[in-house]
């Protein structure tokens, strides 16, 4: 399907934007956590953008994608040779997702903070909501740059397509 292809190469790039930024930035960059109100760093977004995608990718035969199950290992986290290759790994994951049915149903489980949840999800909603999510990661990431003083390698970094890029004022 046409559609679906335009999909998975719209996740691609995306997350390919998350690899470039990751081999243009410094260890120290990575690794940077001073930024407030949260005090996160760039290590720690890419991680977690990326344990979803996996939590997708382990739970896919099952049937059952449990996005609490994250893997969150800090080597991920703290060690931009590590982050590359599990971008790597996702990535992939995804190129194999490529001919699969979008419209099979999931059973998706998540904490929205009173408990866990779990409802039916098409793949391709769950693929959709990865995606969106990653993008809002990558916003937070742009600030977390700006704030570092890094120039950000693509100007569509952490852009949401659908967001106009006129100036609002007032």
């Amino acid at each position: 399907m046409p559609g679906q292809a335009c999909m998975f190469d719209a996740i691609e790039k995306n997350l390919n934007l998350g690899a470039d930024l990751i081999g243009f930035i410094s260890d120290d960059q990575f690794n940077d956590k001073t930024v407030p109100p949260y005090h996160s760093s760039i290590g720690c977004h890419m991680r977690h953008i990326l344990d979803i995608f996996d939590c997708i990718l382990t739970g896919l035969d099952a049937g059952k994608v449990d996005l609490t199950a994250r893997t969150r290992n800090v080597k991920v986290e703290t060690d931009r040779d590590v982050c590359h290759e599990y971008l790597e790994q996702v990535l992939g994951g995804l190129n194999d997702l490529r001919s699969a049915n979008l419209e099979r149903l999931i059973d998706v489980t998540d904490d929205l903070g009173l408990g866990a949840v779990t409802c039916k999800y098409t793949l391709g909603a769950l693929l959709v909501q990865a995606h969106s999510h990653a993008i809002h990661h990558f916003a937070a990431l742009g600030y977390i740059n700006s704030c570092l003083g890094i120039n950000m390698p693509a100007a569509e970094f952490g852009y949401n397509p659908t967001t106009p890029r006129e100036v609002c004022v007032g």
